[in-house]
């Protein structure tokens, strides 16, 4: 503090100060070009509220903030410079580099605003995969993030040649150190553009204990829903060498059952599997485009079989399961309708007897029945 005090009281003896005459207008006038800009603002916000699009309004809120800050820091920089030349001991021309990073961060600082803004927009849509939108919304902020980085170190003095060489080295270095995280980044970029799940599909995978529904599809991981409702964080490189289901993007669910009725009823097989496929082919939850096969299919040994399969509208789980309740019980009424009956395991003993030669065999007198006393 001191020394400050000691630097300040040396300069001010050859200060001008009619530098406080210039620091006043330019900031009197970045004042009233900042409440220019507001009123403009607002009414640009009033105009694009009527519009049908929402373009105008993502790029208005983008603009909003940084364009602010621009009114009030740029003036301020010519200020600090007339107060620097007051003073014939201190230099200026690192202000000419402050103004160009000032420009600089503030267009990124526009572009990253207006990719956060768009990114936001697109999801709300479900037309739109959110997956996708995630992913670009990603590479589009680390390909800013890289190009702000190399644009700064350009303007204070650093070579880009000799950075790069550098940085083929000790990418090695760091990619033999970080090889996991690499792997997994770079099969976070495979999910997104193979696509072969979204955030809201119901996955599972037979080769691992995976199964669950996507909720959030990282750069890292990706983190599943289990039907525990407990969440199952799994590295995104992981993907790359197991195979994975995707129920959410099946077309139909199938019905494939086996109905066995009792061999007494072998008459009646003929009418029933008939009318069982009359009913399949007439009821308003089962896919007609699809497969649909209803047959008399094996010998059972308590039965007579036959199979349906065939294929609902409907992929949900829960709708697809009361489909199919009413599928069965139509086949229970059917059954019965026809007089038949279902089969259960039964087993049938069957004796070839011949009374001449069961008379000629002498009967143990320890297997003769008790006389009866009575």
């Amino acid at each position: 503090m001191d020394r400050f005090l000691a630097w300040w009281q040396q300069s001010a003896e050859g200060l001008n100060f009619d530098w406080l005459e210039h620091v006043g207008l330019m900031l009197g006038a970045a004042a009233i070009a900042w409440l220019v800009w507001r009123l403009v603002f607002s009414k640009l916000v009033e105009v694009s509220k009527k519009t049908r699009t929402q373009w105008d309004t993502i790029v208005l809120q983008a603009l909003s903030t940084p364009i602010s800050v621009f009114i009030w820091l740029w003036p301020s920089t010519f200020a600090i410079g007339s107060l620097m030349d007051a003073s014939a001991k201190v230099g200026t021309d690192w202000l000419s580099v402050s103004r160009r990073v000032l420009l600089i961060v503030l267009m990124l600082w526009v572009m990253l605003r207006l990719v956060n803004a768009i990114e936001a927009y697109l999801s709300q849509s479900d037309k739109r995969d959110q997956t996708t939108v995630s992913a670009i919304g990603h590479v589009m902020r680390l390909l800013l993030a890289f190009i702000g980085v190399l644009t700064l170190l350009q303007e204070f003095g650093i070579s880009l040649t000799g950075l790069l060489t550098f940085g083929g080295v000790g990418g090695l270095i760091v990619g033999l150190a970080a090889k996991d995280l690499l792997s997994n980044f770079f099969g976070g970029l495979m999910i997104y553009f193979d696509r072969p799940f979204s955030v809201g599909d119901w996955i599972n995978s037979p080769d691992r204990n995976i199964e669950g529904t996507v909720e959030r599809i990282g750069m890292r991981m990706t983190m599943i829903r289990t039907f525990e409702s407990r969440p199952l964080y799994v590295p995104n490189s992981v993907f790359s060498s197991i195979v994975v289901q995707n129920p959410s993007r099946m077309r139909n669910r199938r019905i494939n059952e086996t109905i066995g009725i009792r061999y007494k009823d072998a008459d009646k097989m003929g009418v029933i599997v008939a009318d069982v496929k009359k009913m399949l082919e007439t009821h308003p939850d089962i896919e007609q485009n699809a497969t649909l096969m209803v047959n008399f299919n094996a010998f059972a040994g308590s039965s007579l079989e036959f199979f349906i399969y065939t294929f609902t509208k409907t992929i949900n789980w829960a709708r697809y399961h009361e489909v199919k309740q009413d599928v069965m019980l139509k086949i229970v009424e059917i059954v019965h309708a026809h007089g038949a009956d279902f089969a259960f395991p039964t087993r049938t003993i069957a004796f070839d007897r011949d009374d001449g030669m069961e008379a000629q065999i002498p009967l143990n007198p320890e297997l003769a029945p008790a006389p009866d006393k009575n």
